[in-house]
């Protein structure tokens, strides 16, 4: 199963890469160099698909818990200024997503979208420390009853080149549905209130839509 984001791109991946082997076959006699050929096209076309591959994930809805948003490798877990919406002290934890990983991006809890914004920026290295604040990204606040208001962040790579983000302010949105997409190399900030009790350490490696960060009791 494909995320529709991708159907474009991987439909015009398969008309070339037909169109490369087809030509290869008729046109080139050597025939090591038209195998070579043939197999880095066909290997292109196989990337392209597992990056667009959108797996169908089982969320248990909790209303005390934080939902993973993403594949990836948490990256930060520390206490921050958020200079953007909160103006206040926040527990920031960023997952990073590499080109290998699902790019999914989900709703990290059920409730209303109160805010959500799209910045032009930059593309650093998803890693580095100011690409929070200087890459191309955008912000969306959500907020229950039991998280309060809570922040996450699509952020752009240095090969990213476009976030796809399907919040929109007033929504009424349930935790685990696809909330967007990142293409390529990217990662997504959580910022959450002081306290926040987490189940989730630097380091590991976290399963978007299914996996718990958070919980409270």
């Amino acid at each position: 199963m494909f995320h529709k984001e991708g159907y474009q791109i991987i439909m015009l991946t398969f008309v070339i890469t037909v169109a490369i082997a087809i030509l290869a076959e008729y046109k080139i006699d050597f025939q090591l160099l038209r195998i070579g050929i043939q197999i880095i096209v066909v290997f292109m076309l196989l990337l392209v698909l597992q990056f667009f591959r959108n797996p169908k994930r089982i969320t248990p809805r909790n209303k005390n818990l934080l939902i993973a948003p993403v594949d990836g490798k948490v990256v930060i877990i520390e206490e921050v200024y958020e200079k953007e919406y909160f103006k206040d002290m926040r527990l920031q934890i960023s997952i990073f997503m590499s080109p290998l990983n699902v790019h999914v991006t989900r709703y990290p809890m059920g409730g209303k979208v109160q805010f959500s914004k799209y910045h032009p920026g930059k593309y650093l290295v998803a890693w580095h420390p100011k690409s929070s604040e200087l890459n191309e990204r955008t912000t969306i606040v959500l907020k229950n009853d039991v998280f309060g208001e809570i922040i996450y962040r699509q952020i752009a790579g240095a090969v990213a080149r476009r976030i796809v983000n399907y919040a929109k302010e007033g929504m009424e949105v349930e935790q685990g549905d696809d909330a967007g997409f990142i293409k390529f190399g990217s990662r997504v900030d959580l910022f959450l209130p002081l306290g926040t009790p987490l189940s989730i350490k630097l380091n590991d490696i976290v399963k978007g839509g299914v996996q718990s960060i958070a919980q409270k009791a």
